[in-house]
């Protein structure tokens, strides 16, 4: 069988990394000490999608590592409402594969104007959203075919790593991004299919994390939807405790995204309390009673282990697709390019 897009796509993930940080340390080395002139008490993101997901992931990133508070905010804000923010003094980060939606350019441009520092992170140096923004972080990860986004929402998670690493001038984050294109071959051997065979039959299931995991199960829960026809929804591990809890009942599937980092406790404890309800309980970083534990790439970075876990879980999901019985290159109503106002 011919290899689909979205496969072959994932099997280039390292090799992507290792351009990017190869090819736009000029610029990520401009944008980071912009970033120490300016030293912001706010940063921003704007962004839609997996793209979207890759923000969130920095956003908690940033705040652990740098202290800074970070906001999504929403396109549509300058698209359709045409209200300014007062962003004097912050910093904007823009994630888009394309660049050139129109409402992400809009807001990228309204924050410029608006006194905020702007970078964009984009798969095109050459695109609306990189010529309204202050720096761009070409990502070098070449042509996407698959409408999942796959190898680009890991790239642009790199690229704002990178640019944390070098704002921040964290050594021990620096050689963490430099061993991501090694951590991310790794994890493309990770052998899930005990939770593969438990979802071959599913209709629906939780995916939980926290902190930049969360963030993580977010772009998980999107991608069983998009290429698995899966209901999925993604949670905190403490927020799925404050209502979502009380429909997990017998066999209902968990899959949670766990790492070496400070709140792995309070996930293992979250996963005991489903699996006590009866849920089918697969996670990683763990072992839970009565849940199964699937294999990660151990003695990683905090901040960069989350994401060596979506580089595993894409593999996975392609597999699961087409077992399924779906394209994951061409999931249902669906393009690669989406452009919203």
């Amino acid at each position: 069988m011919t290899d689909s897009f979205m496969a072959q796509e994932v099997a280039e993930i390292p090799q992507a990394a290792a351009r990017f940080l190869a090819q736009s340390g000029p610029a990520v080395q401009a944008a980071a000490a912009a970033l120490r002139a300016r030293d912001p008490g706010l940063i921003v993101t704007v962004a839609r999608g997996s793209s979207d997901h890759a923000a969130t992931y920095l956003k908690y990133c940033i705040e652990l590592a740098a202290g800074v508070p970070v906001a999504s905010v929403g396109p549509s804000i300058a698209s359709i409402y045409g209200a300014k923010l007062r962003l004097n003094g912050a910093a904007c980060l823009g994630i888009s594969q394309s660049g050139r939606s129109p409402d992400i350019v809009e807001m990228m441009r309204s924050a410029g104007a608006s006194g905020a520092m702007t970078v964009a992170i984009t798969n095109f140096a050459d695109s609306p959203m990189a010529a309204n923004s202050d720096h761009c972080l070409p990502l070098q990860a070449g042509v996407e075919q698959s409408v999942a986004a796959t190898k680009t929402f890991v790239s642009s998670a790199v690229a704002g790593l990178s640019l944390l690493a070098e704002w921040r001038q964290d050594n021990a984050l620096r050689a963490a991004v430099t061993d991501l294109p090694d951590s991310f071959a790794q994890a493309l051997s990770l052998d899930w299919s005990p939770l593969a065979d438990r979802l071959s039959r599913a209709q629906s299931l939780y995916v939980l994390g926290r902190g930049p995991a969360f963030a993580i199960a977010n772009e998980a829960a999107l991608k069983f939807k998009e290429t698995c026809g899966l209901h999925a929804e993604s949670y905190s591990a403490a927020e799925v405790l404050h209502g979502p809890s009380a429909i997990v009942q017998a066999h209902f599937p968990v899959f949670a995204l766990g790492v070496e980092d400070a709140a792995l406790s309070q996930l293992i404890a979250t996963t005991e309390r489903l699996a006590s309800q009866g849920a089918e309980v697969f996670l990683t970083g763990a072992a839970v009673p009565g849940a199964t534990t699937l294999p990660s790439v151990a003695g990683l970075h905090p901040l960069v282990a989350p994401l060596t876990l979506i580089v595993g879980f894409y593999g996975f999901i392609e597999a699961l697709a087409r077992r399924r019985g779906f394209d994951p290159d061409t999931p249902p109503h669906l393009r690669k390019v989406t452009e919203t106002v």
